[in-house]
């Protein structure tokens, strides 16, 4: 009978075993959670530090660039674009130039329109909105970058507005009137990585003082032709090499003339093209394609599998010369190889 019966202090003994590992357990518990509290107030620190950082940062760029168009204020209309460049929020020495070009015009209409700008990151009219406080219109074609527009501080502290949009010569007139512009405007920017003739061509809703327009230096100084029309181009899907895209300076020459603009110059990058109306362009020489060609040096293009070649100028040349484009002085479509070799005959 004694040998059934339960030992009360063996019992004992395991609910206390049991206790302190429940005591130990909670213990541990309490300690991650305590310095998970902790990495949480640190994280959030850290942000709201980093963001403060970025914030002065931004301002010390911005003081920079005042410095910087201060300094080439005196410069005569007809200056080489290579003296008076400099970056702020630029890809390359965008700013400067359009600071140089404003400083001699004058121009009335704070306003901007620019499209292909990503997240606004960097882009032509960013330091224009900070320093001057232009009033302005960005188009993506990525929602994701918008929203990341609309999340900076800048949005809030700036007339800006930002639109989600694939831009086509059919939609650009609406979504430019849709956003509240109109009539005289002070910048276009245009960059969208293939249709930018055509887009610049059908643009109607406004009369900008001054055009910046990517052009595609690989298809040389002379020839002007441009991708074909097509709604659905894509850069990255038209050829491998990624080469393929937008317009040649000649034929964006040529339509600015039938727009009423003038060809000023291009920044020493090789890649933008600075136009004037041709009733406001006062005292700025005019250019032609051939005297304001650069051609450009960085080195984008890709093989088959995606991977950079660093090919060169003549080599990013061949490797599209089988593409086929259009030519805007004979409204032909030529490859690219047939297009130089009538410039040679």
């Amino acid at each position: 009978m004694a040998g059934m019966l339960s030992n009360p202090f063996k019992k004992g003994r395991k609910d206390d075993a049991l206790s302190d590992s429940v005591k130990k357990l909670k213990t541990k518990f309490d300690q991650l959670k305590e310095k998970a509290t902790h990495a949480v107030q640190n994280a959030s620190r850290f942000e709201r530090e980093a963001g403060r950082l970025s914030q002065e940062m931004e301002s010390l760029k911005v003081l920079c660039g005042r410095i910087a168009t201060a300094s080439m204020a005196p410069k005569p209309p007809g200056t080489p674009f290579s003296e008076i460049e400099f970056q702020v929020f630029s890809q390359w020495g965008e700013d400067g130039i359009l600071q140089h070009l404003l400083h001699h015009l004058k121009a009335p209409h704070q306003t901007f329109v620019e499209f292909g700008v990503e997240s606004y990151v960097e882009a032509n009219t960013r330091f224009l909105l900070q320093k001057d406080n232009w009033r302005g219109l960005v188009l993506d074609g990525s929602e994701e970058n918008v929203n990341r527009i609309k999340q900076d501080n800048l949005y809030w502290r700036h007339d800006l507005t930002a639109v989600a949009s694939f831009i086509t010569p059919e939609n650009i007139n609406q979504l430019i009137r849709d956003a509240g512009f109109a009539g005289d405007l002070g910048i276009l920017s245009v960059d969208v990585d293939g249709m930018d003739y055509w887009i610049w061509k059908a643009i109607d809703s406004v009369n900008p003082w001054i055009v910046v327009s990517e052009y595609n230096s690989v298809f040389g100084p002379d020839a002007a032709v441009t991708i074909p029309p097509d709604a659905s181009f894509m850069r990255s899907k038209a050829h491998f090499s990624n080469v393929f895209y937008g317009a040649s300076l000649a034929a964006l020459e040529h339509l600015g003339r039938e727009k009423g603009y003038v060809l000023v110059g291009c920044n020493s990058a090789g890649n933008n093209a600075f136009f004037l109306r041709r009733d406001i362009a006062g005292a700025f020489p005019i250019r032609t394609s051939a005297e304001a060609f650069v051609e450009a040096k960085f080195r984008e293009a890709r093989d088959p599998s995606g991977k950079l070649t660093f090919a060169s100028a003549a080599e990013r040349r061949e490797v599209i010369a089988a593409c086929r484009v259009h030519d805007v002085r004979t409204g032909t479509v030529r490859t690219v190889r047939e297009v130089w070799a009538g410039l040679k005959a």
